[in-house]
């Protein structure tokens, strides 16, 4: 793993996800590993040596992870229809939507020996955005994160603010290689036209990322990475709500 001196904020993704041969490649990659999963659990199954209590674990495991699976597939679709519908933005407590996201997802990451926990605020905030698109990026974010921290380590999501309070800033922390100086260069500039390969985490094509960027863009929002020495935060700023915050 190649280490960064200090942290770094790079801005992701400023260009639309095109529709063209690359995204079918980067989709049939992302969905490859899945697929493949499911397919070895299922075999495994078929086989009739395993225990009633075995096969009830590995049915489980290959529900969990085709809901995985089917979200991508979901998120993909609905990235191609963005400029066909109208976006409703609402006040949105960023703290409980995390927290409902956690909950929905403890149980695949306890399936890999990961966990996921949502660091807390003593005083929540309000944010701008419409919840179905936040809640997918926030998701793209884990499932990315999911696959790059040490066994054992638990993913981060936190809440927080910047510019004066006027920016409110939903990270997801994870504790795998860092980004090649390659991918930093590129993220930065926004010149991709396609899902852009993470050369450190070759499980990744990085469409999930490029699909968040769409939903965020939708939203007015911005999605950016910072580099930390032993992984990376990416992240999502939005809009404070001009409403009261919460007490």
């Amino acid at each position: 793993m190649g280490t960064v001196q200090g942290d770094s904020n790079q801005q992701l993704f400023d260009r639309p996800l095109t529709d063209g041969v690359s995204s079918f490649v980067a989709a049939a990659h992302e969905l490859k590993s899945p697929l493949a999963l499911i397919r070895q659990l299922s075999l495994m199954i078929e086989s009739g040596d395993l225990s009633p209590s075995d096969q009830q674990r590995l049915l489980r495991q290959i529900s969990l992870t085709s809901e995985r699976a089917l979200r991508l597939t979901s998120d993909l679709t609905r990235s191609v229809r963005l400029s066909e519908a109208m976006f409703e933005l609402e006040p949105i407590n960023p703290q409980q939507l995390c927290r409902d996201i956690v909950h929905e997802l403890t149980p695949l990451f306890a399936l890999h020996d990961r966990r996921v926990k949502l660091v807390t605020r003593k005083h929540p905030l309000l944010l701008v955005a419409n919840r179905d698109l936040l809640r997918r990026v926030i998701m793209s974010f884990s499932d990315n994160a999911l696959h790059y921290t040490q066994d054992g380590s638990a993913i981060e999501i936190k809440v927080g603010c910047h510019s004066g309070g006027s920016v409110i800033r939903l990270g997801v922390r994870d504790y795998g290689p860092g980004l090649s100086r390659l991918n930093r260069r590129q993220l930065k500039s926004g010149r991709n036209l396609g899902p852009m390969p993470l050369h450190s985490r070759p499980q990744s094509s990085g469409l999930g990322l490029y699909i968040a960027s769409q939903f965020a863009d939708a939203m007015n929002a911005k999605i950016g990475v910072t580099q930390h020495r032993d992984g990376a935060t990416f992240f999502i700023d939005l809009q404070a709500s001009r409403q009261l915050r919460l007490i």
